[in-house]
Order: C-alpha cells, then sequence, then structure tokens
C-alpha cells in the first residue's frame, strides 16, 4: 500500500501495478513504463478486509512474543536485541537479534547451524542491499563498498518468530541459543526431535 498526496506518484503507482500502462487519457494498450500485474482482486481485497478486522489482536500476540524474547536475552552478553523506538507499536514482522562483534559471519553461521542441529529453525537476516546478486549486477557494488552494514549484515540471527509461539517455545529457543553461546551444546546428551519453526499465519 501507498499513502501519498502527490498526483505524479499516485499516477506512477497506478501504472507500474497496471503493468506499467498509460493512466491518463485511457490508453489502455498503451504501456509507457516497465510495470506488473499488481492489481487487487476482489478476494484478495476480501481477505484484507477480514484480516483488518483482527489487526489488533495480530499485532498484540506477536508483540507478546518480541517482548518475552527481548526479555530472556536482556542478560545474554553475547545478544543485542531489538532497539524499539519508545511510543512506536511495531509490527514484529520477525525477531532478529545480533551477535556482539567478537563474532564473524562464519562464527555467526557456525551459531545457526548449533541451532538448526537442535531444532530450532533460524536463519541469517539479511544481507545487505548493496551484496544482493541485482545491485551488485547493475550498480557493481561489492563487499568492503559499506563495511557497517556488512558487519551488521553478518551477525544477525532471525529467532522463530509467530504471534502462536508459546511461552515454553521461546524459552527453549533462548535456552539453546545460550547453551551454543556458551559452549555448553557440547556437552547436551541428546537432540531434540520437534522442531520451532519460524513462521506460520497467526
Amino acid at each position: 500500500m501507498v499513502v501519498t498526496d502527490d498526483r505524479r506518484i499516485a499516477d506512477a503507482c497506478r501504472s507500474m501495478a497496471n503493468q506499467g500502462r498509460r493512466i491518463k487519457d485511457g490508453a489502455w494498450l498503451e504501456h509507457v513504463r516497465l510495470g506488473y500485474n499488481y492489481r487487487t482482486s476482489e478476494l484478495t481485497a476480501a481477505l484484507g478486509i477480514a484480516q483488518l478486522s483482527r489487526i489488533d489482536r495480530l499485532l498484540a500476540r506477536r508483540e507478546r512474543v518480541a517482548r518475552l524474547y527481548s526479555r530472556l536475552l536482556a542478560e545474554v552478553p553475547q545478544i543485542r536485541t531489538p532497539y524499539q523506538v519508545p511510543d512506536v507499536r511495531m509490527s514484529w514482522f520477525v525477531y532478529v537479534v545480533r551477535l556482539t562483534e567478537d563474532y564473524t559471519r562464519r562464527g555467526r553461521d557456525r551459531v545457526l547451524e548449533w541451532l538448526r542441529a537442535r531444532g530450532i529453525e533460524c536463519s541469517n537476516y539479511f544481507r545487505p542491499i548493496h551484496l544482493q546478486p541485482f545491485y551488485r549486477e547493475e550498480l557493481g557494488t561489492r563487499r568492503g563498498d559499506f563495511p557497517v552494514a556488512e558487519s551488521v549484515g553478518d551477525r544477525t540471527i532471525a529467532l522463530p518468530f509467530h504471534g502462536l509461539l508459546t511461552r515454553q517455545q521461546v524459552e527453549r529457543v533462548v535456552g539453546t541459543l545460550k547453551k551454543v553461546l556458551s559452549g555448553q551444546w557440547r556437552h547436551s546428551p541428546s537432540i531434540p526431535t520437534s522442531r520451532i519453526r519460524p513462521a506460520r499465519a497467526a
């Protein structure tokens, strides 16, 4: 969704969402820019309206999980939790922590491997924009161009996150992460068979 009071931006968005067609003059078969078929169907609109009717409940569930994560991870020295701007309500699409600067990308990747081996489905999140293939090819950017963004991107971990995670599941994720970071994973007698997944409809 794009909200603007600039008619030029509004027309450009409508055009790009409608296969690049010219908006003015009703020239349906005239394409003036690269566009896409982003026209919203009636079914999609109906689903969106239904979801909006429960948006407060959905956001509250996610906020509960995020706050629990932040509270349980607050005292873990190797972890930096997400910063939340005061008086701003976040949608909490994902919950991403950052390892301290003691860790390299390889070290972070090892942490991910150990977590996954113990049933915690997590991921890096995510490679800086200038290192994405499209921008590297189109703009010629490369590693070293933006070292701060690269350093942060090399140390991020997206933990399992959705509104239906239970306190027990969050505690298991955090407990496993603590063991991995402290080296206690080496003495774990067994690996759980159940997996905590990163996302689901909630």
